[in-house]
């Protein structure tokens, strides 16, 4: 006899799950999020200290997919949902590595395995747009399809859907109920800017952090690249620079084009695209618009559409990089929050609710 689903009773378990950031936009959309799996210990507290959620420490390759499904409980509807570490399909990096020793080649695979082993009735999954031509995502996408699941998946820009952040991602849903699709943006043309985001942030110098929130907190500056900064305008480049603090790659013909770092960032537009690295001047367009310094930790949180009281650390005894990394690999909160809303809608639109 099969069994009864409770399509009001939706359990997620979230794969890859970092500090939280598709937890918690799930959760925010009233979907109970009952764990995390992630093989960074170093995001624990931030996971359980602003989700409902437990967080396990393990690596996806390795997890029982049977302790996987024991996760679930009985008539649920159950949505499995991860981001595989990103960076071996970005821009910036696929062409350096080597895919037969790179692990994180194999995670989507891992991610499939789990699928086909627990069979959830909902799937989401996020990752950066050049995974679309990838052998492993036509592989992952064309092995669901085989096992009934309808497929919805697409390059979006992060800040139509609420992201002070330009950042174009690849949303990818799928259901064993029928067709589903991704609720369409609805700020095209009315964008959070940096302005509306962080303007409003107590003002701090490089390598200082405020009193009252220990996340807001700005890398320290060399010499010569606080003189860069304070020599760059927003939305320009080092071509507004004397000659004497240029780079010598910047001299050279080959290195005009190079434009997309020591910039500026302009209060009435949305972020560029944030990295594990925002928090330092030299590696983009990561330059506050009016404050000498690069962008600080929770400035990034924001612009990830974390909530300004997410916290990350216990205190101020941390190291910078570590947490501009977890921030810089988080799925923002938004995107979670649009994903849950997908999921949602396309439960209540079944003829059997």
């Amino acid at each position: 006899m099969a069994k009864v689903i409770d399509f009001n009773k939706i359990e997620a378990v979230d794969l890859f799950c970092g500090v939280g950031g598709l937890t918690h936009g799930i959760e925010k959309t009233g979907i109970n999020v009952l764990a995390g799996i992630d093989i960074d210990p170093t995001c624990k507290y931030a996971y359980e200290t602003n989700n409902n959620a437990k967080f396990i420490l393990s690596d996806i390759a390795e997890y029982n997919s049977s302790d996987l499904l024991k996760l679930y409980t009985n008539e649920s509807v159950r949505l499995l949902m991860g981001c595989a570490p990103c960076q071996p399909f970005s821009k910036l990096q696929k062409n350096n590595i080597d895919k037969n020793i790179d692990s994180k080649w194999g995670l989507l695979y891992s991610f499939l395995n789990h699928i086909k082993s627990t069979n959830p009735h909902i799937i989401s999954m996020e990752n950066v747009p050049e995974l679309e031509k990838e052998q492993v995502f036509l592989d992952f996408k064309n092995q669901i399809i085989a096992l009934g699941y309808k497929v919805d998946y697409k390059v979006v820009d992060s800040s139509e859907y609420g992201v002070p952040q330009r950042r174009k991602r690849l949303l990818f849903l799928a259901s064993i109920f029928g067709s589903i699709e991704l609720l369409e943006p609805k700020r095209k043309d009315n964008k959070i800017t940096l302005r509306d985001a962080i303007s409003n942030l107590p003002p701090i110098k490089a390598g200082e952090s405020c009193e009252i929130d220990p996340l807001h907190k700005a890398s320290s500056l060399s010499s010569i690249n606080l003189r860069r900064i304070q020599n760059s305008v927003p939305g320009g480049t080092w071509k507004d620079w004397p000659e004497d603090l240029l780079l010598e790659c910047y001299k050279k013909k080959s290195g005009q084009s190079f434009t997309s770092v020591y910039g500026r960032m302009t209060w009435d537009d949305v972020s560029p695209t944030l990295t594990t690295q925002f928090n330092r001047y030299g590696t983009g367009r990561y330059g506050h618009p009016e404050q000498d310094r690069a962008l600080s930790l929770r400035e990034g949180a924001i612009l990830q559409s974390f909530p300004r009281d997410y916290q990350f650390v216990q205190n101020s005894d941390y190291v910078i990089g570590d947490i501009a990394r977890q921030i810089g690999n988080a799925v923002p909160v938004k995107l979670g929050e649009v994903i849950g809303l997908s999921v949602l809608r396309h439960i209540r639109s079944l003829e059997v609710v």
